[in-house]
């Protein structure tokens, strides 16, 4: 990575402080990126619409490698995320770009577990709530495929993204 170059980082925050460290590296002149989303608050004696991360406890800055002592000792911050605690990972362009077209076309978003293709989940609502499996993408569908292994045979069945989670 050249030095002089901005590559978009992701920086873990103190619990409930992304806000404000947004704050703090703005008044720095840091490139920073909150993404947001509106939301009803149902508090026992009010409804309002919030605004909260998207992924909680997590921001984003465009960055040179020059100006990371500036971002790792700025108030709330914890660390900048990378695959290993000793060097900050880039996170490319086109994921920040992706996240920041969700935001500006006014879809309902959600925060989700990550999945890919080949995790193991579990529906969790619904009328196959228990069911194991492995998730599999077929064309515009989701299927859980559950596997019985001493008979190397398996079934799949369509499932709603939003109906599964992952297994530990």
């Amino acid at each position: 990575m050249d030095r002089n170059i901005a590559y978009w980082f992701a920086i873990h925050t103190r619990s409930r402080h992304e806000k404000q460290v947004d704050m703090f590296l703005r008044e720095k002149s840091i490139n920073s990126f909150l993404p947001l989303i509106r939301t009803l608050s149902r508090r026992r004696d009010r409804r309002e619409f919030v605004d909260l991360p998207l992924f909680p406890g997590y921001l984003f800055v465009n960055m040179t490698l020059n100006s990371m002592y500036d971002v790792i000792n700025t108030r709330g911050v914890v660390r900048i995320v990378g695959n290993d605690n000793f060097n900050p990972t880039p996170i490319p362009d086109k994921q920040v770009n992706d996240i920041k077209l969700l935001l500006s076309s006014n879809v309902k978003l959600d925060p989700y577990k990550y999945l890919k293709n080949g995790v193991r989940v579990r529906v969790k609502v619904g009328l196959l709530m228990g069911v194991e499996g492995i998730l599999l993408k077929r064309k515009t569908n989701y299927r859980v495929v559950v596997s019985i292994d001493l008979l190397q045979k398996a079934a799949s069945a369509e499932i709603s993204i939003a109906d599964i989670e992952p297994i530990d």
